[in-house]
């Protein structure tokens, strides 16, 4: 048995659910594509879908939970920042971000948290 050929479901919690839907429709311009039953699912490129759910739990990651793929990470980024969206600056060994992205040979990655503080990312890699 493999799941290779299966599609993939990011969740994605939220404490506040309008607060969130809110956030990733005037910050990322995404609109739920459908309610169901425990939350809301957005679509996104190629297929792709994640389900936004209410949980008080929200935020408690200290991990990437979801990476939007860019074409272009430097014009996505400048998008982002004029609907609002504050990039993370990270500093750790091997790890330095410079003007919220970081650069790892010819891939770049930019990490921002939404209105539940999960940790998501946009990167020209995923």
């Amino acid at each position: 048995m493999t799941l290779k050929d299966h599609t993939v479901l990011s969740t994605i919690p939220a404490a506040d659910m309008d607060r969130a839907k809110a956030w990733y429709s005037e910050k990322l311009g995404l609109t739920p594509a459908r309610e169901v039953v425990g939350g809301s699912i957005y679509e996104a490129g190629g297929g792709t879908q994640f389900l936004l759910y209410p949980t008080p739990n929200a935020g408690q990651g200290p991990n990437t939970l979801m990476a939007f793929a860019a074409k272009d990470l430097e014009a996505d980024v400048q998008a982002m920042r004029d609907n609002g969206v504050e990039f993370e600056d990270y500093d750790f060994p091997g790890l330095k971000t410079e003007d919220g992205i970081l650069r790892i040979g010819a891939s770049a990655v930019a990490w921002f948290k939404d209105s539940e503080g999960n940790i998501l990312a946009i990167s020209d890699n995923p």
